[in-house]
């Protein structure tokens, strides 16, 4: 009986040190939060391999991985972090991957009277009492937000009713929640199933705001970079490429490294 318990054990311990050894932990921009949740279960599915998601602000991010989190992935919705990362040579090399392009929009509740045609300009009306944003020191969006607003000669205006998010995700939780009459917020969040019908959006024109390029680099400190580098190539699967159409993002018309 002894010996069969031991077993039992050894082979438990065993089995769960494979399920640790089959698992990578992604960091990953806020905005991804839904469409990703989508890709890693199709992956765990198609490989039997974990994905551990943690979301975030890019900025935050960064800095973490410079002070040695153990992250295996990291997706950044700022093209210049994982940059950063690949010349301090905290990237893996030859694995930065430009994999979309984000989008802001307008965004309030189905009970909300503002009317969303008049776009930025509607962020002047005087029932408007907060506006949620990313904060921009740390979070794409928000600098978005930002350059967006200034493009409009609004942002005077507009600043001082600011509510910024830790990161975009927070901020669209700030106009679900009430604390913000209105939101500019990425458009993944607001077309994810279980957020689409709780308001209403108004996409602002990419003209107005620098590209939002996102990208992605497997961590140089990661101790599993081969099922990094699968999730990485799975991301790039003509079925994920439309999955992340399907959210909002613009992404490459190949798949191919950013130089």
């Amino acid at each position: 009986m002894v010996n069969r318990c031991s077993l039992t054990l050894a082979a438990t311990a065993f089995l769960s040190c494979v399920a640790v050894a089959q698992e990578i932990t992604v960091a990953a921009a806020a905005d991804l939060q839904f469409a990703f949740q989508d890709v890693a279960a199709r992956f765990q599915k198609e490989t039997g391999k974990n994905v551990k998601l943690i979301f975030g602000s890019s900025g935050n991010f960064f800095a973490q991985i410079q002070n040695g989190a153990p992250f295996d992935l990291f997706f950044s919705a700022d093209i210049e972090y994982p940059k950063r990362l690949e010349a301090a040579g905290l990237a893996e090399p030859g694995t930065l991957y430009r994999y979309a392009t984000g989008k802001i929009v307008l965004w309030i509740t189905n009970d909300s009277k503002l009317d969303l045609k008049r776009g930025l300009q509607v962020l002047l009306d005087p029932s408007i009492k907060k506006i949620a944003i990313a904060n921009p020191e740390h979070a794409p969006y928000g600098g978005a937000a930002v350059a967006a607003l200034r493009h409009e000669n609004i942002y005077d205006q507009a600043s001082g009713k600011f509510v910024l998010g830790e990161n975009i995700s927070q901020t669209a939780t700030f106009v679900v929640s009430g604390s913000a009459d209105i939101g500019i917020v990425a458009l993944s969040l607001t077309v994810a199933p279980s957020m689409k019908t709780k308001g209403r959006y108004f996409e602002i024109p990419a003209d107005e705001y620098p590209p939002i390029e996102q990208a992605a680099v497997v961590i140089k400190s990661s101790q599993h970079k081969d099922i990094a580098r699968q999730y990485l190539e799975f991301l790039k699967t003509p079925a994920m490429q439309e999955l992340l159409r399907g959210y909002g993002f613009s992404v490459p018309s190949s798949a191919s490294k950013t130089q």
